[in-house]
């Protein structure tokens, strides 16, 4: 009598067993099928994109039904390459690769939809630890990049608000962006342009020193914003708005906390950077005012970044701010 009353109660519990894993897992099929994937290529993996890494680690994304798919892509060229060629959904880097497309002739081209930086976000190191000052690089070679991207663009912008004659300048663009920092190391240039975690990485080895900020110097303007096709846009509302939603409670958050909490948040992202240091550079980068308030793009912003790029002959017409720019912020 007592077997079968144990038989009885094992199978009571085994039902119960079968019953609750069916449970979890209908639930988490039903999860995985009301999240969707966004293939996002960055221009770069840096402290400069913080707010976005925030939204990532603080589960902002995961609470819209997103995931993210991060993809590095180098170069702002070859990231608007990337989301042309479907193999990302999304782009986060200089608005300006929007626009080329666009005066390429593409039917279907990037718009912004969300804006994430304000400011450039390289620190120039020099050799020496001397008091600098923007004076001093007349004369000397200092590495930028491609100067058709926004770090050059910036920089040169830079050079003009410190009354500096970019022709006194040996502004050196032959070495990739990705590059920049080991041809520097291996004795190139008298001072590099860096962003984080880079500009402190050798800063910490000895290889140079941080000597000024190029956002500081330079304007506000949209500097690294996300963008997708303009068809995936207006078929895909809401979900990008849900995106927009999460990168402005990271925006929030980053600029609403001190740089250790923040840093706390994104160390997975830099996991060969201790908090301390991510701190020092979060830090950095709020003392030169580099993140927007919010996702919004607004047209006196957008028409700056235009500017600039006219005044360095790299448009010829104007690229308009109601085709190019299609603000989810809400």
């Amino acid at each position: 009598m007592k077997k079968n009353i144990l038989y009885v109660l094992a199978g009571i519990l085994l039902v119960i067993i079968i019953g609750l894993v069916a449970i979890l897992f209908i639930k988490n099929r039903d999860e995985k099928l009301d999240t969707k994937t966004i293939k996002v290529s960055e221009v770069t993996h840096s402290i400069f994109y913080a707010p976005f890494y925030v939204a990532i680690e603080n589960g902002y994304f995961k609470d819209a039904g997103i995931d993210i798919d991060l993809m590095l892509v180098s170069g702002s060229d070859n990231v608007a390459a990337s989301v042309l060629s479907d193999d990302t959904e999304v782009g986060l880097a200089g608005p300006e690769s929007a626009a080329y497309v666009a005066l390429g002739g593409e039917k279907d081209y990037l718009q912004v939809f969300s804006g994430l930086t304000k400011r450039d976000g390289q620190f120039m190191l020099a050799r020496n630890d001397k008091e600098f000052d923007w004076h001093d690089l007349e004369g000397k070679e200092i590495l930028i990049g491609r100067r058709t991207g926004m770090p050059g663009l910036s920089f040169l912008r830079a050079l003009k608000n410190q009354g500096i004659d970019e022709d006194k300048v040996k502004i050196n663009e032959s070495i990739e962006f990705a590059e920049l920092s080991g041809a520097f190391i291996g004795g190139e240039g008298d001072y590099v342009n860096l962003f984080e975690p880079l500009a402190s990485k050798l800063e910490d080895n000895g290889n140079g020193y941080v000597v000024t900020s190029v956002g500081a110097a330079s304007d506000a303007f949209p500097y690294t914003a996300f963008y997708a096709r303009k068809n995936f846009i207006e078929e895909n509302k809401e979900l990008l708005k849900d995106f927009t939603k999460a990168i402005a409670k990271g925006l929030k958050f980053t600029l609403e906390n001190d740089g250790e909490t923040v840093a706390k948040i994104i160390q997975k992202q830099f996991s060969d950077t201790s908090v301390e240091d991510l701190a020092l550079m979060i830090d950095r980068y709020k003392d030169a005012d580099a993140w927007l308030s919010t996702p919004l793009v607004e047209e006196d912003f957008y028409n700056t970044l235009i500017d600039l790029l006219k005044e360095n002959d790299l448009i010829k017409e104007d690229v308009y701010y109601k085709d190019m720019v299609n603000n989810l912020y809400e």
